[in-house]
């Protein structure tokens, strides 16, 4: 069977960290999530291994997933968080905790939460991501807006060695029907930067159409960064449990297997759902 990296798996529980983003949140996602709730399910979605993202702006999350990491073997990464606004302290919590740890392979910060698009461009910030690219270290792009990738832009041509990858593909205009407007314009100037990569995931929450969704629906916005960012640029994430809100896990698989089967050869799958996101992660 072909081997699956899910890029993309939340956990949380609020007795480890505190997540601001779900204090008022009254859907399904108000509950703890942990790894043995998706252990049945991520068998049967045919995933063998995954990353864990941060899903909040502070230490505790980080270490809560790091601790899950090292007690499942299925898990080869973490995505975690630092204080970036804190040159000083991202460098020493990199070399007193995270740089000894094997599964600490990437850096994320909920720019999306934050009300200025423009957030990573700070100098402290800047100065911050240069030492994650020093140490080869990757960062997630979490943006939800035009505006952010035009940020990201700023960012390559700042710190051109840092590895970046837009989580969500930078949420394509899939609800507008459009192919692909300013988004695809800014995403084919991103794809020019060869240090920038694209995760295919959160999809099925993307097209607005929750537990109806299906291939077509997402299958020209897949194609376009295919073919945008070349196949060795791109890789796949599952969004659980955010993916819920728009289907079960099992399900947002089934439709991006449907996808790349309808686009690529059954080698280039492998290198989408495999070997790319190893490659840019630094997993061995």
């Amino acid at each position: 069977m072909m081997k699956i990296i899910d890029t993309h798996i939340h956990i949380w529980d609020f007795e480890k960290a505190e997540y601001a983003w779900l204090e008022n949140d009254t859907s399904i996602l108000k509950q703890p999530y942990q790894l043995k709730d998706l252990e049945d399910k991520r068998e049967a979605a045919g995933v063998s291994e995954g990353i864990l993202v941060q899903a909040a702006n502070n230490f505790e999350d980080t270490n809560w997933m790091l601790e899950n990491a090292a007690a499942h073997d299925w898990i080869k990464g973490v995505v975690g968080w630092l204080p970036l606004m804190d040159p000083s302290a991202t460098a020493r919590a990199l070399e007193d905790r995270y740089l000894s740890n094997g599964y600490f392979k990437g850096v994320r910060h909920l720019i999306h939460d934050e009300p200025d698009p423009k957030w990573l461009l700070q100098p402290a910030v800047l100065e911050s991501l240069q030492l994650l690219a020093d140490h080869h270290l990757t960062y997630d792009l979490v943006g939800v807006l035009p505006a952010h990738i035009d940020t990201a832009l700023k960012v390559a041509e700042k710190v051109p060695e840092l590895k970046m990858v837009f989580d969500h593909l930078n949420q394509p205009p899939i609800q507008e029907g459009l192919h692909f407007g300013a988004w695809g314009n800014k995403m084919r100037e991103a794809a020019e930067h060869p240090m920038f990569h694209v995760k295919i995931s959160g999809m099925g929450t993307t097209t607005g159409k929750p537990f109806e969704w299906g291939r077509y629906d997402i299958l020209p916005y897949v194609e376009f960064a295919l073919d945008t960012f070349g196949m060795h640029r791109c890789f796949c994430g599952g969004d659980w449990p955010v993916s819920l809100l728009a289907g079960s896990y099992e399900y947002s698989w089934k439709r991006y297997r449907e996808v790349l089967d309808t686009l690529l050869y059954e080698k280039e799958q492998g290198k989408v759902l495999y070997d790319n996101a190893l490659a840019f992660y630094g997993i061995q």
